[in-house]
């Protein structure tokens, strides 16, 4: 694997402010976001809209491998498109949140997926966050982050975007999926959601967003002054 060090990865669990936060340390650092968590939604939704078996992990494999992804960032918003449409708000939805595992515990699907986010963070410095950036994606990254918040925080920001984009939710229910996405995530047999031996922890759980976006690119530039 080609070395690649302007990386900043961001890994932590659902809730835990992963996507607001990278966002705005790329555009702040003036590097390149990439939302791996787009992609196996894209991946699980696709998956969902062709009828394939979830059960099957060659099935999914297959069809993966021929979603056509593409990711372009659009003021500040990562737009989604497979086979032409865009979908950003379609991953979005509770259905897809609940079957994401079955997509990101496959070997084949996260090979897949694995070449795809180093090809692009091979373009140029980039801002990465996801579950396994740290540790497999980009283990030499010159600055690592582990963001955590606790399970009600989390919650409540799920359920708060969820309400934002007009989907009826009970927040005890998006905790139990939270609950449930961490034990699968952490658990599962492929790069399983961890810290990295060199990640720095961020509790984001009394942190607004810039806060946490002031913390980052503060151990960014640091991390990248002392080359």
């Amino acid at each position: 694997m080609t070395e690649i060090r302007d990386i900043v990865a961001i890994d932590g669990p659902a809730g835990a402010g992963k996507s607001t936060i990278a966002r705005r340390v790329a555009e702040a650092l003036g590097f390149a976001f990439l939302d791996t968590g787009a992609m196996y939604r894209a991946a699980t939704w696709w998956a969902m809209h062709e009828g394939i078996n979830l059960d099957d992990p060659a099935a999914l494999e297959k069809a993966t491998s021929e979603m056509d992804l593409d990711l372009q960032e659009d003021g500040g918003i990562t737009r989604v498109c497979v086979k032409g449409h865009d979908v950003s708000d379609a991953i979005r939805t509770p259905e897809v949140t609940r079957n994401i595992h079955k997509l990101d515990r496959s070997p084949g699907v996260r090979a897949l997926l694995v070449e795809l986010q180093r090809a692009t963070g091979s373009r140029g410095p980039t801002v990465a966050e996801g579950r396994d950036i740290g540790t497999v994606v980009f283990p030499k990254a010159k600055c690592k982050v582990y963001l955590d918040a606790s399970i009600e925080e989390r919650a409540r920001r799920r359920a708060e975007e969820f309400t934002r984009k007009g989907l009826a939710v009970d927040i005890a229910e998006v905790r139990a999926d939270i609950r449930t996405r961490d034990e699968k995530d952490m658990t599962r047999a492929v790069a399983p959601l961890r810290r990295a031996d060199d990640a720095h922890v961020i509790d984001t759980t009394h942190m607004t967003p810039q806060e946490a976006v002031d913390a980052i690119v503060a151990l960014a530039r640091s991390a990248w002054s002392g080359r």
